[in-house]
């Protein structure tokens, strides 16, 4: 059987792992359980009793008979067999019970109890144990160190709050319990539903990747929920989580995540431009970006944007605003606008026949102000105009609060009528959680959400808008000669940064424009080069890793005689092997560089080029081999796009150039695996063209068993 077989084999085996008796046990026992609902046992069994868990519930107590009305056993020895056991016992007593439950037939389990693998080396083997038991036994396991798994079926969870539950809303996975938890507490306030809620914690059998793949396998188009939200703390299997997630999305789902920890870089020391920049953050962003999962960077952003997934898809970046108060509508007008979506100016015959038909005063240019006394019916007919008659319009925004002198249920009887109705997409912002609190309740227990704050909404749909979709799988090998690539890496002896000559040839190999250079340790040959090529030229010292640091650019040579003083000079710095000299070429100076990430593979970054990659370190990133559309995606969510694209007067870059020489760049990187960082800058870029002018690759053979180079 070869090497992915066996991957396959894996891969099945631990998702099957998530049993019945973990999703629906017909019994539950609660190791651990407690009177004190201020105690996980408690809690926990409050909340089963609570949800009205329709199966056979027993406790564990050594020192009651009955808890909340529960028959108690004093230890697991006496007390019957169950499904789904729950243990909320110091960490040392946990295995014995997973041995001793196991025998009985249990096959399912969650550890609640902290002191395991995350505090000491102990506890690890503790957890180790109860591992082998489990698997043994064929047995499914969340935790340790974990709040719980909460779904429709049975609320095995010991926090609050408990959300409203419903088959259709969010499978919420989380890393964290307490993170979770915190998520719950957004979430509930916006009126999301949830499906199903799982913490992980340490993540001993099954883990986030575990839960994506069971729900990708086991996927119901009828009866599953399609929108999943992540909190993740660290990735064990990218190509797992990958495969799986970008799976669900074609399946159509939709999913958002939070990564946490993405200031830990754990980069090595840098010694090229890549390296300085490329983090485990971007490999996290490229994974993302390939997957086609929304990325979030806090708990309201994360909510907002599973509340933005349960409404009708977007089909376009025209919202209008309607509201009747004006500053939060020119606030939302300028988050919108910075996130690249558009609020268009509306004007025309419409557009006063909308304003004659609203009190004096009011404004319909977008935002559209129907004024503080404008009316139920003022505000059905701004919607039904949106809907019916502006074509320009793809959604809408209401924003509708009060500073508590009227009520605002029949305003919101409104909402809720046509959001029912209508095909556009229309985004509730009802601001007044307090002041109008009852309605805005009312609102939500008709099934809808609020977006209580318009500058996060803002925020949330930008993220989805530009979020890809899943990659194709697809490598583009049109024009790459794979053959010659690997002879060239196949005859490299010694790791370390490549030699000018080699590195041109395997970009020339993988389709790169390249600049014409000349390298040569006699002063005579690069005068002879210069003469040939024209004047002006740039010298470069070949050596040193940074040329400009050392003195070791000149740019804009125009004479025989000043290049020859630059080659002087230059083959005095230390280090210097020789001399380069490139015909001097004009464009917008742009960046590509890639590293290798254990785990993940090579991350491709782009940005403008020169010193602005380090400087302004605005880059994005994306996860070989590439795309096309991962590399539009990846160049148009820079910040300096506009420059790409030319803004006041200035020439832009081909974009569908620098695209390609992305994909081209990353199919290299796929073939030749043993490159571990590299960085091509500058590429000089006009409207034509794009060529790489200056270009580094550093390669790190693999070595085996017995020492030798691979």
């Amino acid at each position: 059987m070869g090497k992915g077989a066996d991957r396959k084999e894996g891969l099945l085996l631990f998702s099957a792992m998530i049993n019945r008796q973990l999703l629906h046990p017909e019994s539950i026992l609660i190791v651990g359980a407690s009177n004190n609902i201020h105690k996980p046992g408690g809690a926990i069994l409050r909340n089963l009793l609570n949800g009205h868990f329709a199966g056979t519930l027993a406790a564990v107590n050594p020192k009651e008979a009955e808890v909340q009305g529960v028959k108690a056993w004093p230890s697991v020895q006496e007390a019957p067999a169950a499904d789904l056991a729950v243990l909320a016992i110091p960490a040392a007593a946990c295995p014995e019970a997973v041995d001793v439950l196991t025998e009985k037939g249990t096959k399912a389990f969650i550890i609640l109890s902290a002191g395991f693998g995350e505090e000491t080396h102990e506890g690890a083997l503790l957890e180790e144990h109860i591992l082998q038991t489990v698997n043994r036994h064929g047995a499914a396991l969340i935790g340790p160190n974990c709040i719980g798994l909460l779904n429709t079926w049975h609320h095995s969870v010991f926090s609050q709050p408990i959300p409203q539950l419903h088959p259709q809303g969010v499978d919420l996975i989380s890393s964290s319990g307490a993170t979770a938890v915190f998520i719950l507490e957004s979430a509930v306030t916006k009126g999301l539903l949830f499906n199903s809620v799982w913490s992980v914690g340490n993540a001993k059998q099954i883990g986030v990747e575990d839960v994506l793949a069971y729900m990708d396998e086991h996927f119901d188009p009828e009866r599953d929920s399609r929108i999943k939200l992540l909190y993740i703390e660290s990735i064990a299997d990218p190509d797992r989580l990958l495969l799986h997630a970008s799976s669900l999305i074609r399946k159509g789902c939709r999913i958002a995540a939070i990564k946490a920890g993405s200031s830990e870089s754990g980069r090595r020391a840098a010694s090229s431009h890549t390296g300085a920049i490329a983090s485990s953050d971007s490999a996290v962003e490229a994974l993302f970006r390939k997957a086609g999962i929304v990325r979030c960077f806090s708990r309201e952003e994360l909510t907002t944007v599973g509340c933005v997934f349960t409404l009708p898809e977007l089909r376009g970046k025209n919202f209008a605003i309607v509201t009747h108060a004006g500053g939060p509508g020119v606030m939302l007008t300028d988050a919108l606008s910075k996130g690249g979506l558009n609020v268009p100016h509306l004007e025309g015959p419409l557009a006063d026949e909308l304003k004659a038909r609203l009190y004096p005063g009011a404004a319909v240019g977008n935002p559209i102000d129907i004024l503080a006394t404008g009316t139920p019916e003022h505000l059905r007919l701004c919607l039904d105009y949106c809907e019916e008659k502006l074509d320009n319009i793809d959604a809408v925004m209401a924003i509708f609060g009060t500073p508590g002198l009227v009520q605002m249920f029949e305003m919101y009887d409104v909402l809720h009528e046509k959001m029912q109705t209508c095909r556009k997409p229309i985004f509730p912002i009802l601001p007044s959680v307090n002041t109008a609190g009852a309605e805005v309740a009312d609102f939500l227990a008709k099934g809808h959400v609020n977006f209580s704050d318009e500058v996060t909404l803002a925020t949330a749909l930008a993220r989805i808008v530009n979020a890809p979709r899943p990659a194709s799988n697809e490598i583009e090998l049109f024009g790459v000669d794979v053959p010659r690539i690997r002879r060239i890496i196949d005859s490299i002896q010694d790791d370390g940064y490549l030699p000018p000559y080699l590195v041109q040839a395997l970009l020339r190999s993988a389709g790169i424009p390249v600049v014409e250079e000349f390298v040569s340790v006699r002063k005579e040959e690069v005068l002879a080069f210069a003469r040939r090529t024209g004047f002006p030229v740039v010298a470069k010292v070949v050596g040193p890793v940074h040329k400009s640091d050392v003195g070791g650019v000149v740019l804009n040579i125009k004479s025989e005689q000043h290049l020859a003083l630059e080659f002087d000079r230059m083959m005095q710095i230390p280090d210097a092997t020789a001399v380069m000299v490139q015909p001097m070429l004009r464009g917008t100076e742009l960046f590509i560089g890639a590293k290798y990430e254990e785990k993940f593979g090579h991350v491709v970054l782009c940005g403008l080029g020169g010193i602005f990659v380090e400087v302004l370190k605005d880059v994005s990133s994306g996860l070989a081999p590439l795309s096309y559309a991962e590399a539009y995606s990846m160049i148009r969510s820079l910040r300096a796009y506009r420059i790409i694209k030319g803004t006041r007067g200035q020439q832009g870059v081909n974009e569908d150039k620098f695209a390609e020489i992305i994909v081209r760049l990353s199919t290299l990187l796929r073939f030749a695996t043993e490159i571990k960082e590299m960085d091509i800058n500058p590429l000089l870029g006009t409207e034509k063209h794009i060529i790489a002018v200056d270009a580094r690759i550093c390669i790190e053979k693999p070595v085996a068993a017995d020492g030798t180079l691979e």
